[in-house]
């Protein structure tokens, strides 16, 4: 089995006034506040959940 890459995922923006769906995905991911950073494996569940909230966070690849 290959290695699965690191991302490191960053709150920029709050999640005031926004979806209860995307609110559950940002503490599923476990951002609570802005600026709070959290690493997960690249799965493709976590990549989706990344994708559902992109506009709420910033993602870079960390090793």
């Amino acid at each position: 089995m290959g290695k699965l890459n690191k991302i490191k995922i960053t709150q920029v923006k709050s999640v005031i006034d926004r979806p209860k769906r995307q609110k559950d995905t940002m503490k599923a991911l476990g951002l609570r506040k802005i600026n709070q950073s959290v690493v997960h494996t690249a799965t493709p569940q976590i990549m989706g959940m990344v994708a559902k909230v992109n506009h709420l966070v910033a993602v870079e690849e960390t090793n």
